[in-house]
């Protein structure tokens, strides 16, 4: 009888699959609430709960010093002149940049509970980013994982799977990734 358990398929809109998996599928029902999502606890936070950032121009010098400080000096982002047969149309900006700018955009600089970023999963650039393009951020969370404390001195706390959609402005997702972070529980017992 075990073997004949090992798959099985569920069928429903994202919002029943979000709620039955407890893993935030793409189209499901968002939330927002009335304060930053980095202020809340980790039992405070809700799956599909979500913060809609500002939106930011990206700029020719923004390509260039980003490329002055992570040394990425690829043809595409600095080299107007060599974008002749190549799925460019002019300079672009770097996809870490973008996904750097975007992490600008989400994260509240105020103490919090979140303690810490703890990785990247999964990050994908979908669409090139031209200077003039203006960009803005979806983050929303994905996926809750409990952590048992190692030790009575330990910090109660838990890992949120963030989704991160950044969209230019006709809406269309040019990089899309799931960041981690470690966030502090209330109840510390």
């Amino acid at each position: 009888m075990e073997h004949f358990m090992q798959r099985v398929a569920i069928q429903g809109s994202p919002s029943m699959i979000t709620a039955i998996t407890e893993v935030y599928q793409p189209k499901a029902r968002q939330t927002e609430r009335d304060k930053h999502p980095f202020q809340h606890y980790f039992e405070e936070l809700e799956i599909g709960q979500t913060y809609t950032t500002h939106r930011h121009t990206v700029t020719e010098s923004d390509i260039t010093n980003f490329a002055q400080v992570s040394g990425d000096n690829f043809y595409a982002h600095v080299d107007a002149t060599s974008q002749e047969g190549t799925l460019f149309t002019g300079r672009v900006a770097h996809g870490y940049y973008i996904l750097s700018k975007a992490a600008g955009m989400f994260v509240d600089p105020r103490k919090g509970p979140v303690l810490l970023n703890y990785g990247l999963d999964e990050c994908r650039f979908t669409k090139p980013v031209y200077p003039g393009m203006t960009i803005g951020v979806k983050l929303t969370v994905k996926e809750k994982i409990g952590q048992e404390k190692r030790d009575e001195q330990d910090v109660a706390k838990g890992i949120v799977r963030w989704l991160v959609d950044v969209s230019d402005e006709t809406g269309e997702t040019v990089a899309v990734a799931t960041i981690l972070t470690m966030v502090k529980k209330k109840e510390q017992a």
